[in-house]
């Protein structure tokens, strides 16, 4: 979380209007509102991922991902990762993808078919795992000591491509099943966390420092919008909450945060807009 001070005072000029980024101009809005759902199986949810069948939820503590009802939460299935630290979950045609920070990996877990072709979406297996191109150290950190190395913090996936946000890299890297990368994003803000699609195609990265949501295009990392969580609000015990797993849902944004252990939703498009 961050200190509503501090928060306030980064965001001091950060109204509605046009904003200037790396050379580009683009709109920035602010949400009207950001709703509590509830708390989340684990204590410290890092990553999101909405499905027809329910909400992944991946916890850092547990190292467990965990399928809800959207409505109330309750657990439908907990699978174990086998990881430590994961901080992001994306869903494909077959299986789920985990990144973590035990070696800045990320894993890919097959769903377990049985003899009559039918997905047990309880049961995984670990088919493959790939090093987080551009991991690292992040070099703006304040600490006392050096900050640890960190991996991917964010996953999308869309027709065989796999978007990786990379905050060491202040990078979005799109990569091959395989691993390989493909292309290279420059990141929207210094701290991309949670990545989610569009309804319209294109793709959002949730920015822990500016507390924000980029909207980009896919093929360039150009910006299209930033949209902006109030900036005094959601706050627990005088800290603002900063966006860490991000998806999107029914026009809405929907988002986690590490250190309360609650799941957020704000509408995706303001009503003034």
């Amino acid at each position: 979380m961050l200190d509503r001070r501090a928060c306030l005072r980064y965001l001091a000029g950060a109204v509605p209007g046009m904003r200037l980024l790396a050379g580009d101009l683009f709109p920035s809005t602010v949400a009207d509102r950001v709703d509590r759902r509830y708390k989340t199986p684990g204590p410290r949810p890092a990553g999101l991922k909405a499905t027809r069948d329910g909400l992944w939820i991946l916890d850092q503590a547990t190292a467990s991902a965990y399928l809800v009802h959207f409505a109330t939460g309750e657990v439908k299935i907990e699978i174990a990762t086998g990881t430590i630290k994961p901080t992001a979950i994306e869903t494909d045609e077959v299986g789920l993808w985990i990144a973590a920070e035990d070696g800045r990996k990320m894993i890919r877990l097959d769903f377990v078919v049985d003899d009559e072709g039918n997905v047990k979406k309880d049961q995984v297996v670990r088919k493959a795992e790939f090093d987080v191109p551009g991991a690292g150290r992040v070099k703006w950190r304040q600490a006392a000591g050096p900050p640890d190395p960190i991996g991917a913090q964010g996953l999308a996936w869309r027709r065989g491509e796999l978007y990786v946000a990379v905050p060491p890299a202040a990078a979005i890297q799109v990569l091959k099943q395989d691993g390989s990368t493909l292309r290279t994003l420059p990141a929207p803000g210094i701290c991309p966390q949670g990545l989610a699609w569009d309804p319209d195609g294109r793709l959002w990265c949730a920015d822990a420092f500016s507390r924000s949501f980029f909207k980009l295009d896919p093929a360039t990392g150009k910006i299209i919008k930033q949209h902006f969580l109030p900036f005094a609000t959601p706050e627990v015990e005088g800290k603002v909450i900063i966006p860490h797993g991000l998806t999107i849902w029914q026009r809405m944004i929907y988002f986690c945060s590490l250190e309360t252990g609650e799941l957020y939703r704000t509408p995706l498009v303001n009503r003034m807009e």
